[in-house]
């Protein structure tokens, strides 16, 4: 689905008219967060995130991937494969898999890092062993009480941050905002914004706040130098894709915003390549959505066409994040 342009309003009637279904639903995840979650018998870093929809967390999971490496570890990322046919559990092969059958983050991510995908996050933990994994990257699953976390670390949006602060449907919020920052051990504020320091300042003593931002690829930003765009984008918040783009200089002349894990049909397709041809524009989108494009038989043509936007997350103090993590992953281990 789209997100509701009220979640990230102050206040709105229609957001106070769902309050009572969304104390409802706040009620039974904050329960279900308190419950004991099997031990994985390695550490486990989860990476999520307060509310629905995106706020950078793939990036943020590969950007962990390599401090961890860097630090000795062998991580391997337990993903649910939301968007994916197969319920796994099962290893990502980048080369066999579509987008269809793993889902796109997990198949853009095992480009680089070995993926399990595994519906029953419980059950992707002896695969993820078995390949050696000496930490595991838990792909979102916060709220989930299934398997324990040694070290929660949140991703938040700097511009949105955690919108009317409402839990769904009222607001974006997974359960009430109290009984997550209980949870959260370390909180990435991407972006520049102002949105998320409430949250920040209420961030438990011995948590980490860091701030982070999404850094363009050279190659993708000098591919699209000079040219006028069509940006699209089937994300959770393609807005800050279309920024990201105008930020580097970037020309986008139009846009074409789709709900997030879109599945692009042959008429999307062809109004976008009608567009392109009417104003002799260059197609630019994710690499999110790039991946579900190249991976379905019908559309790989189109996408050999679409330039894609690669971004990799910097953080503003990784030795911090280094530190942290090591400290916790010995003491999770002791």
């Amino acid at each position: 689905m789209r997100e509701p342009a009220f979640w990230y309003r102050p206040s709105s009637l229609l957001s106070q008219l769902l309050a009572p279904l969304g104390a409802l639903y706040g009620a039974i995840a904050a329960r279900r967060l308190m419950r004991t979650g099997l031990r994985a018998g390695v550490p486990v870093i989860c990476v999520g995130n307060y509310g629905l929809g995106g706020a950078g967390k793939t990036p943020t999971v590969m950007a962990l991937a390599g401090i961890l490496r860097s630090l000795g570890e062998t991580p391997v990322v337990l993903s649910r494969g939301y968007g994916g046919r197969l319920h796994g559990p099962l290893q990502v092969d980048a080369h066999r898999h579509t987008a269809a059958d793993v889902g796109d983050e997990p198949l853009m991510m095992a480009r680089t890092i070995p993926v399990i995908v595994s519906r029953q996050r419980t059950a992707g933990v002896a695969p993820a062993r078995a390949l050696g994994a000496s930490v595991i990257l838990l792909d979102d699953g916060f709220q989930n009480p299934a398997l324990a976390k040694d070290i929660s670390l949140i991703v938040i949006d700097g511009d949105r941050g955690p919108g009317n602060k409402r839990v769904f449907p009222a607001g974006p919020l997974r359960a009430p905002l109290p009984a997550q920052l209980s949870r959260t051990d370390a909180l990435v504020v991407i972006g520049p914004g102002a949105a998320a320091d409430g949250v920040a300042a209420n961030i438990s003593a011995g948590g980490l706040v860091l701030r982070a931002k999404l850094v363009p690829d050279d190659a993708s930003v000098a591919a699209l130098r000079g040219r006028r765009v069509c940006a699209f984008a089937g994300i959770g918040d393609p807005a800050r894709f279309f920024r990201s783009l105008r930020a580097c200089g970037i020309d986008v002349t139009t846009e074409r915003a789709f709900s997030d894990h879109h599945p692009f049909s042959q008429r999307d397709v062809a109004e976008l390549q009608e567009v392109a041809a009417r104003d002799g524009l260059a197609l630019v989108t994710t690499e999110k959505d790039l991946a579900r494009l190249r991976n379905s038989e019908s559309l790989a043509a189109f996408a050999q066409a679409v330039v894609p936007f690669a971004v990799t997350l910097a953080f503003d103090d990784e030795p911090a994040l280094r530190s942290f993590l090591a400290d916790r992953i010995a003491q999770a281990r002791r």
